[in-house]
This record gives C-alpha cells, structure tokens and sequence, in this order.
C-alpha cells in the first residue's frame, strides 16, 4: 500500500471509562486523520460511545450485537471475529483504546490506560477474592498485550516507568498526554467566593467510588474541619460497584447522619460535568493510582482552586498550581483544604496557574501525536 493511503481500525470494544470515551472524542474530533496519511477510520464499539463521535465522511462506525452483550461475548467477538473485519475493511494498523485487547491483529498500536493491576500498594488494597483475582489477570493480559504490540501509547512518563517496571522495557512507545474538552475551558464560575460566611464553600470531588479514591478519607477530613469552625459543604459525584456504594453511605451517614452538608449525586452524564464545575468553589482529587487523571484536568482548565493527592501521575499533571496531600491521611487532606479556605492570596494564584497549565494538555496535541506515531509505527520508523 502506497503511503497517504492508510485504513486505520480503532478497537473501543469495551472502552466504558469516562477518560476512554474522552479521549476517542477528543482526537477524532480534533484532527483530520487525512492528512496523516489515514484515508479512513473503522471505529468498533457499542452503540452509546459510537453515537457520541463526530460525524466525518472519512469516519466509518461498526457496532456489532454481541458489544451489547456479557462481556464473555464481547471477549469472543474481539478474539474470533474483529481480525477477520479488519481485514475486510482494508485496515492497515489497529489502535487498542486500552491494554486488555485479545485481538489477534497485527500490526497494532496498544494503548496502556490502566495503572491499578500494577501498583503493588493498590492492589494490596484488595483482598484476596474475586477483585484481587481480576487485578492479577488483567496484569497479565494487559502486559502480554503491550508485548504483542508493534507500539505502544503511554498516557504520563509514571504510568510508562510503573508499568515497564512489571512488564520490562518496551522498544517502542509514546507519552502521550489526554487533553480536556473545549465546554470545561469555556466555564465561568457562578459564585464569588464569600465573604464573611455568608454562604457554605462548596468543595466538589469527581471520580468513581473506589478505594484508591479515598473518598472514605476526604469525607472524615471535611468532617473534621467543619469542627473547626468552617462553614463547607461537599459534592461527590461518581458512580461504583455494590460494595462500593454501600461502605460510601456509611461513611456520609457516620459523618453527616442529617445530610446536612455532603451531597452524593452518583454518576452524572459528561455533559453535565461543566455547569457542576462552575458552581464550585474548590475542587479536591484524592486518588492515589491514575495512569492520567482526566477529571483533574478538567478542573484545572475550569481554574478552581485544587487540594490534590500527592500520589501517582497527580504531581506531574498539576505540577505547583496546587495543594498536595496524603491521600490515606486524614490530616494531611484537611491541612491542605484549609490552606485554601484561609490564603486568599495562594488561593487565587494556584486556580490561574491551574488554568494556564491546562492550556498545555489539548485534544489537538494528543491527536496530532497519536496519528504521527500511528504512521511512524506502521512504517517502521518510529523512535524513541
């Protein structure tokens, strides 16, 4: 095939993450693979994420039933019946959204967007049972899978250095960071910050419900700076498993039995996420295991204010334009949130450095790079 004539197929089978969907939003909204050299682009997935994508003549849409199924059916469409259509279509490379791809198409280009089943620490979170045991299969799967692969896509320089510790040193790969849709950069806030209490500060906390998160631990740190006096409210948002949910209420219910000032809102459609930003006043991030973490992105390019995990990729995306803590320490995350609440200055400093920082983080950056490592790869090539 001559180059300038490339047929690139996507894999999103079971991209069901909110940073997954971002991200294939994100770059076939940004770009125009044409002029890297992809005449065309097959997109495989399920129905909700394929009606999300942009409409483009040179983007072609597949949703076969069996994505609508168990996920024993998916795994079987991937392994048994996804080559056989790439080649059909004419595909001439595979992008893998995420590094549990089973397909036996070659050559492909993986991406490794799940840090959690190489973290010692948070895999020890989990006892031994169903979840440990899913954990030490997708490490597996998953670094067979970026062995297999003709390149391989990073999302921040810790997840690339975490993840080759386990899995040894990948001969061909890229960093490359997400970026955060236009709506968050566009968001005004709402609300002064008050003045004098004349209004509860609204602390927001986005992300699924998981242990790695802490949520448990941020709600015992606004518990206990409302002792001191402070007048603050907190909104999680973000949804979970069943065991999940329930030691989440227990834990608000410990805390704030009269749902006087914590507000869980469950999962809330991406869309909706600007208008909630721009009711805030402060944005906490309490993971401690992220490959790259969107969500804070987002707030940055919001310019709230951010109390932050120190842990993982946290530091290397915010960088100084926020507050670090200890996420599994209780005292740490309240010190942190209280430096806000009561340095104004600091305050209103870290939120613009927030916001310029994020200036950095594009989906035009992150298409322009994926597709020119996406060419570089099939090719032959690429470098590190």
């Amino acid at each position: 095939m001559s180059k300038g004539n490339y047929i690139l197929g996507i894999n999103a089978s079971r991209a069901r993450s909110g940073g997954a969907r971002a991200h294939l939003r994100g770059i076939l909204t940004a770009t125009d693979p044409i002029s890297y050299g992809f005449r065309e682009v097959h997109v495989w997935s399920y129905p909700q994420l394929l009606r999300s994508l942009p409409d483009k003549p040179w983007l072609i849409k597949h949703s076969p039933r069996a994505l609508s199924k168990s996920i024993w059916s998916q795994l079987i469409w991937e392994r048994v019946i996804l080559s056989n259509e790439l080649k059909q279509k004419g595909c001439s490379i595979l992008l893998n959204v995420d590094a549990g791809s089973i397909s036996k198409f070659r050559p492909a280009v993986t991406m490794s967007r799940d840090l959690l089943p190489y973290e010692p620490g948070e895999r020890a979170r989990y006892k031994i049972g169903i979840s440990r045991m899913r954990l030490e299969i997708l490490r597996y799967v998953h670094t067979l899978s970026l062995r297999r692969a003709a390149g391989v896509i990073f999302l921040s320089r810790y997840a690339s250095e975490i993840v080759q510790k386990s899995s040894g040193g990948l001969s061909n790969y890229r960093i490359i960071n997400h970026g955060a849709d236009q709506d968050f950069k566009e968001v005004i806030l709402e609300i002064p910050w008050p003045a004098h209490n004349e209004r509860p500060i609204n602390c927001l906390y986005v992300s699924p419900i998981s242990p790695y998160k802490h949520q448990s631990e941020v709600i015992e740190a606004i518990a206990e700076l409302r002792k001191k006096g402070f007048d603050i409210n907190l909104i999680l948002v973000g949804g979970g498993g069943k065991q999940a949910k329930l030691c989440l209420i227990n834990q608000i219910h410990k805390f704030d039995p009269k749902g006087a000032y914590i507000k869980w809102l469950g999962d809330i459609d991406h869309n909706n996420l600007p208008s909630l930003f721009s009711k805030a006043d402060l944005f906490i991030f309490a993971s401690s295991c992220e490959a790259f973490p969107i969500t804070l992105l987002e707030a940055m390019s919001v310019g709230l204010p951010i109390a932050c995990s120190s842990k993982s990729s946290l530091p290397e995306v915010l960088g100084d334009a926020g507050v670090f803590f200890d996420p599994e320490d209780v005292n740490s995350i309240s010190s942190a949130v209280e430096t806000l609440l009561i340095e104004s200055e600091l305050r209103m400093d870290l939120a613009k450095k927030a916001k310029k920082r994020a200036e950095e983080f594009t989906w035009q950056k992150c298409a322009k790079e994926t597709f020119k490592f996406l060419k570089e790869t099939l090719n032959g090539n690429a470098y590190i």
